[in-house]
């Protein structure tokens, strides 16, 4: 028993005679005629009662309600595997860090999806260490994030620089300065992310090259959500700049001097998984094109 079979079947109680459903189908009446035999053979039950006008048998009106679910469903099949070998459906499971989680990748995957309306993609938000460790794991198909630790299997393909910029209250005694360096924080309460994040140890690096007393801490586990922190008096940050497009009433924005605390951001997978999967191919293939600058652009337009 195939689809195809299935389908005459079906073709032929739908158009009331076998010499009409071979005609629909483009089959010779022969062909039409040996299929339903075949069937009731491999089914040992006789399902028409042929004459002047097809009769469904008891078994062949059970098997007609049953076998139009079937032949609906392998049609559904049928059509998504094509669309995945085309590459034009699938299913894929796609990582991202924020800020570009919240800030970005909304607007990138409407637009991918407006290209390719079959693909299923899942969108998973976590740290890089996190998201490193769900695709070694096969857990995820490919991330968006910053580059991994050395040593972890992982391939890395870079595409944008995410920029940061040094967010202060108001009244605080620094936002008087147009100049701050990473010495002047010195003495000031910093706001930071967790202990495993990547911004956070080039942040620190950064800092302890430049000396002095240990720096007062507090840690706020989400980057994006810094700048409320900062607002609300709790400390500096340093923060993406695409989330201050504009800056919360009541901070300012200020550049730090020296070294720049700048996370490179790209494409990330197993090395096992390069070259990536068709659908995830398309994806990766969409976000290299993109131009990410003009993406932060649309954000500081829209007042996000």
């Amino acid at each position: 028993m195939d689809l195809k079979t299935l389908k005459t079947f079906q073709t032929i109680v739908s158009a009331g005679s076998f010499n009409k459903a071979a005609d629909e189908l483009k089959y010779a009446q022969s062909t039409v005629t040996m299929q339903i035999q075949k069937l009731e053979a491999d089914l040992g039950v006789q399902l028409i009662e042929r004459g002047k006008q097809i009769t469904l048998t008891e078994a062949g009106r059970l098997f007609h309600e049953q076998s139009r679910f079937i032949v609906s469903d392998m049609e559904r099949l049928y059509s998504s595997m094509e669309d995945i070998r085309s590459g034009d459906g699938g299913r894929i499971r796609i990582g991202v860090t924020d800020p570009t989680a919240s800030y970005r990748f909304p607007q990138l995957l409407q637009a991918f999806l407006d290209c390719f309306p079959k693909m299923d993609v899942s969108v998973e938000i976590a740290g890089t260490a996190a998201l490193s460790k769900q695709l070694q794991h096969g857990e995820l198909d490919l991330a968006l994030c910053s580059a991994p630790e050395l040593g972890e299997q992982l391939y890395f393909e870079p595409l944008f620089t995410e920029t940061f910029a040094l967010l202060l209250p108001g009244q605080h005694p620094l936002a008087y300065k147009e100049e701050i360096t990473a010495e002047d924080l010195r003495g000031h309460r910093l706001l930071i992310t967790a202990v495993n994040c990547p911004y956070r140890k080039k942040l620190e690096s950064v800092l302890q090259e430049s000396g002095g007393p240990p720096l007062d801490t507090r840690v706020i586990g989400s980057m994006t959500a810094l700048k409320y922190y900062v607002a609300a008096g709790l400390g500096i940050a340093l923060v993406p700049g695409i989330v201050l497009n504009p800056p919360p009433h009541g901070t300012v924005q200020r550049t730090l001097q020296g070294k720049t605390i700048d996370m490179v951001c790209g494409i990330l997978c197993r090395i096992s998984d390069y070259p990536l999967k068709v659908a995830s191919a398309r994806l990766a293939q969409f976000l290299q094109e993109q131009d990410y600058g003009t993406i932060g652009e649309q954000f500081k337009s829209i007042g996000v």
